[in-house]
């Protein structure tokens, strides 16, 4: 095996090995550096010349991992030992089945962590992540992510990590990876939708689960068609569907299917309907918005608090009702809300009033959130200004 596949082997390997240790009764922050040092362990052992993988390569991850957590324990005092609650060497043979991806992941997701936290711990202890792939990920110094690591550990020690938590709260902090899509050497995007498969292999009863895994499909599916050649943001009615994934969207809306049947609508469900519909219209002309103002009208009754929702079913609105009437929720909103300027302009150029859209879409690049949405909004500006 060259190097490369014994490095994914292993990076799928740690969070099952970590699972097993964390449901044995090691305490989180151990449990993970055992774990590591038994994966440095194996590189060391299945690369020389006369190494090679194990038969049972977690087994011997379980094994290792188990003895050298025991060994801290053991080195600490003679208390912390007799707090384990399973033998000290693991038997012989094939490692337990259970899948404790939900056990992880609930647990990365703690309530007293903060999101912040949450995400680099899942990225770490569940993605297999290392430090310098994370912090290059979120552009801030080794050190820094580090250290948010190592305090997220420490918030979490002592905890009893032996049934799992609450899988709304992975929801939440997987969303919040998947909305932090491509930076630099890794696709948060894409990390965020295998660990997203794990939770609803793990959580098969949990509707929202698999909601929440088609919306990212069902949005991932449009990744190649969102950005220019040159690198600059198409608008959804301006993408070349052609060059949607038509595979990934077939899996988002089976997974929807099969979520709303269990009729426990939640708001990632409502959400990748929404997206469905986009999804599936072949032009913008063909867009059912009916159908979308309908989901909105859903989504409103299950978080009536949320002001992007509100946003959202503004634009939805204006295609059912006409920009006027769309118009006059956005001016219900909050001033500065994100992207409020950005749709009023959208619904102003609908609406036929030009000039105004022109002056909205330029005060939007000014509060952007990126380069990429600001040098958009510019140009939108300056379309309809020289129009």
């Amino acid at each position: 095996m060259n190097d490369v596949l014994r490095g994914e082997a292993l990076r799928d390997l740690a969070p099952r090995v970590l699972g097993v240790l964390v449901r044995r009764g090691a305490d989180f922050a151990a449990a993970e550096d055992a774990v590591q040092e038994a994966l440095l362990e194996a590189v060391r052992r299945w690369g020389g010349p006369d190494g090679g993988m194990p038969d049972d390569p977690k087994g011997w991850l379980v094994t290792v991992s188990w003895r050298k957590f025991l060994d801290v324990r053991r080195s600490e005092s003679a208390r912390a030992l007799r707090e384990v609650r399973v033998s000290l060497e693991p038997p012989p043979g094939p490692t337990e089945q259970a899948d404790d991806a939900l056990l992880l992941l609930s647990r990365c997701c703690h309530p007293s962590l903060t999101p912040a936290s949450s995400i680099a711990l899942t990225l770490r202890a569940v993605g297999g992540l290392t430090t310098a792939q994370i912090a290059r990920a979120f552009l801030v110094p080794e050190a820094t992510m580090a250290q948010r690591i190592s305090r997220a550990k420490r918030t979490l020690a002592g905890e009893r990590f032996d049934r799992p938590g609450d899988v709304h709260s992975v929801l939440r902090v997987l969303y919040l990876i998947f909305n932090e899509g491509f930076t630099g050497e890794v696709d948060l995007a894409a990390e965020a939708i295998r660990l997203a498969r794990q939770l609803v292999a793990a959580a098969r009863d949990d509707a929202e689960a698999a909601g929440l895994l088609a919306l990212m499909l069902l949005h991932h599916a449009r990744r190649e068609a969102r950005t220019s050649a040159s690198g600059e943001l198409v608008a959804l009615d301006d993408q070349d569907r052609s060059r949607w994934d038509t595979a990934m969207i077939a899996e988002g809306v089976a997974l929807l299917q099969g979520a709303l049947a269990r009729d426990r609508l939640g708001t990632y469900q409502a959400q990748a309907a929404i997206a469905a519909l986009h999804d599936d219209a072949s032009s913008p002309e063909e867009t059912d918005w009916t159908q979308i103002l309908e989901w909105y009208d859903e989504l409103v009754a299950l978080d009536p608090r949320n002001p992007v929702v509100a946003l959202n079913r503004a634009v939805a609105v204006g295609h059912v009702d006409g920009p006027l009437a769309g118009l006059r929720l956005v001016t219900d909103l909050a001033p500065d809300l994100p992207r409020r300027d950005a749709t009023a302009a959208y619904l102003h150029e609908q609406a036929g009033n030009v000039a105004e859209a022109a002056r909205l879409y330029a005060v939007a690049a000014e509060a952007a959130a990126s380069s990429v949405e600001r040098t958009h909004l510019v140009k939108q500006a300056g379309r309809l200004r020289q129009g």
